[in-house]
């Protein structure tokens, strides 16, 4: 076995973790602790499974929840065996699986293989106009928020969700079957599916064509998932279909970190997975013993969870901080001034530091005392630290990125018809919403899609001229020449290159004059211009990095699905405090870690705990405080604003489970 190590560079690990990489038949369970180097162990398996058991690597299986997680994994590997090797091996994200299997097989399923992929905003626009239809409403509806909630607590996929739905009445149950099933039916017709339907279609699928399901099952002999504690129902019976017939499946995670119940994860997948083999991974490579024993402290009183104690050999010793201030304006204050006297004290950099909160409304208090802080350095005195927050507005969510996608979305499929309606008048050719709801009243009447009713207006059909009379001439002529847009890019983006094609389109369409008919300001101008530049790059860049032939459907699928290709969260290079809430920490790591808001209604969060419990909240906890590697400080606010009154605080609950002996009480002042 040592040599087997030997050959791929794994001498290194530590017993389990040797045990986790030579262990490679059957059903095995890695409990991998916070920071005990699960990444590595998973890696070091798969070269294993290639260098010295002489398996292929298009017979393995890897899934993980994040684009992120599969690229630095895929990464990993590349350097241990070789780039080669590391490419055929499948590694990829739940919904990415699910994608290419879609792509080859969703025709069985009565869609086309060039179908789109809806984001959130699209299936909102969608299910309102559904409900409105079912309800017969003209005019706006109120808030649907509540009944979108049940839609999709409906559709998660567990045997139970129906019965732990709690309807208000017996209409509001059939209105939600009703409105679940015409939504399905809006959406093949659309020729469209969602996210969440991607996984739920492939389950389909296999269930019901058993030949294609022995397609994928004949291909991988070894699966692989990453966070299984996170596996909602659907990805769960999808892990089963793949498995069962060499049932070689290796999951790894830990229950300690199961934090998205409130999305549909179950935690009893990890806690109650049949397995032959049971390796843990305890020993954490990350932070020192005082937070490690601070967090085995919390966690401990969790009654459902795999026994198991984070242990270290970190020398580094630091005091686990705790202060309270009279304000959450004074905490903020408090927290800033720490940061700034440790970087000066210590040499950390800022991006070394992160302020922690369980919920983003916590924030701004931070963000506003970062920028007043006044702080020195070689120059002199400057005002301001610079700061990242976690989760703000990315590029693809901008209103121009999201219209150029919409045409994209258009030209590889015309039943798209949320992105039709997006784009149809836009830029302004004339069509207003009374057009509008002529044309969609005529596509549910003739039960056509909104491009086929375009195109008869266009070739003036005689069992549309009814709906030709009643549109006006500036209309029609829109519509006309809408058509012949759509028509020719089809022709463009098959024949010419993605990014020419694009470039092409927005000077067609006059997309700068648009942007500068929209907002006034030359500032706001020249930065949504940029966005758009930074589209068409993106299309370069695709076409430039895929190997096989690019499509315009696969770089829509792609990019949906791997949406931080958009993103401008800070890189490597930037130095920034980082502020992020506890959810968005997990799988980060800081040097120094500002824990604040530690007050009972925060977290645990008063509403959390109606709907996913006490011990899914202190999971939360226990997360948090396993992001830190050197210097955990723990704040609160004795007073904070609610609904514009100030409310007395109590401490987290969570806060008297550490030890007293681990933790410093200190003044909230320097």
């Amino acid at each position: 076995m040592e040599s087997d190590l030997k050959r791929i560079g794994a001498h290194h690990l530590n017993q389990e973790q040797k045990k986790a990489v030579t262990q490679t038949e059957g059903r095995i369970l890695i409990l991998a602790g916070a920071g005990s180097g699960k990444t590595s162990t998973l890696c070091y398996r798969m070269a294993h499974l290639i260098e010295n058991k002489n398996i292929s690597p298009d017979s393995i299986l890897g899934l993980t929840f994040t684009n992120k997680a599969a690229q630095e994994m895929r990464e990993r590997i590349g350097k241990i065996i070789c780039k080669e090797k590391a490419k055929k091996i499948t590694l990829c994200t739940f919904h990415s699986f699910c994608m290419q299997v879609l792509r080859d097989h969703i025709d069985k399923l009565g869609y086309t293989k060039k179908f789109s992929l809806y984001d959130e905003y699209d299936m909102k626009r969608l299910t309102t106009n559904v409900a409105k239809n079912l309800l017969d409403h003209e005019g706006k509806l109120p808030s649907l928020n509540s009944t979108l909630e049940l839609l999709k607590e409906s559709q998660k996929g567990s045997d139970q969700s129906e019965e732990h739905i709690s309807f208000q009445s017996n209409w509001q149950k059939k209105f939600i079957t009703d409105l679940s099933q015409s939504v399905e039916i809006s959406m093949r017709a659309y020729n469209a599916v969602d996210f969440d339907s991607l996984i739920s279609l492939t389950v389909k699928l296999f269930r019901n064509h058993p030949d294609v399901l022995a397609q994928y099952q004949n291909k991988y002999r070894y699966i692989m998932i990453d966070e299984y504690q996170d596996t909602n129902p659907l990805q769960y019976q999808l892990a089963s279909f793949l498995s069962s017939k060499h049932n070689n499946l290796c999951v790894v995670g830990d229950d300690d970190q199961s934090i998205y119940g409130w999305r549909g994860a179950e935690v009893k997948h990890i806690l109650k997975f049949n397995y032959d083999t049971l390796i843990k991974l305890e020993q954490n490579y990350r932070s020192s013993k005082n937070i490690l024993n601070a967090a085995n402290a919390v966690i401990q009183n969790n009654k459902e969870r795999h026994t198991k104690t984070l242990w270290s050999l970190a020398s580094h010793e630091n005091p686990l901080h705790v202060f309270h201030a009279p304000t959450e304006q004074e905490e903020a204050t408090a927290v800033i001034d720490r940061i700034i006297s440790l970087k000066q004290q210590h040499k950390y950099r800022w991006k070394d530091f992160a302020i922690l909160y369980r919920s983003n409304q916590l924030s701004r208090a931070f963000e506003v005392a970062l920028m007043q802080a006044s702080w020195r350095d070689l120059d002199g005195w400057k005002r301001g630290v610079p700061y990242e927050v976690f989760g703000g507005e990315e590029l693809y969510q901008k209103s121009e990125v999201k219209d150029l996608m919409a045409y994209l979305k258009v030209i590889s499929n015309s039943k798209d018809g949320e992105s039709l309606l997006r784009i149809i008048n836009h830029p302004r050719r004339g069509i207003a919403e009374k057009t509008l709801d002529l044309l969609t009243g005529k596509n549910r009447s003739l039960k056509l899609s909104l491009w086929e009713i375009l195109q008869k207006i266009k070739q003036d059909s005689s069992d549309v001229q009814d709906l030709i009379h009643e549109i006006p001439t500036k209309a029609f002529k829109g519509i006309a020449q809408f058509v012949e847009l759509i028509e020719e890019a089809k022709e463009r983006f098959e024949s010419n290159s993605l990014a020419q094609s694009l470039d092409w389109l927005v000077e067609k369409i006059d997309y700068k004059h648009a942007i500068e008919e929209e907002v006034k300001s030359e500032k706001m101008q020249s930065f949504k211009w940029d966005n758009v530049k930074e589209c068409i790059q993106m299309l370069k860049t695709y076409e430039e990095d895929l190997e096989k032939t690019p499509s315009l459907e696969n770089f829509l699928s792609t990019t949906l699905l791997d949406e931080k290709k958009f993103s401008r969260m800070q890189q490597k290079g930037d130095d920034c405090v980082n502020l992020l809430t506890f959810h968005s920490a997990k799988g980060l790591e800081f040097p120094v870690c500002f824990l604040v808001g530690l007050e009972d209604h925060l977290i645990p969060h008063e509403k959390s705990l109606k709907e996913t419990g006490l011990e899914e909240e202190r999971r939360l906890m226990y997360v948090a405080l396993t992001r830190c590697k050197e210097r955990l400080f723990l704040t609160m606010a004795t007073n904070r604003k609610k609904h514009g009154k100030d409310i007395k605080s109590t401490p987290s609950r969570f806060l008297f489970e550490i030890p007293h002996h681990l933790l410093t009480m200190i003044s909230y002042k320097l």
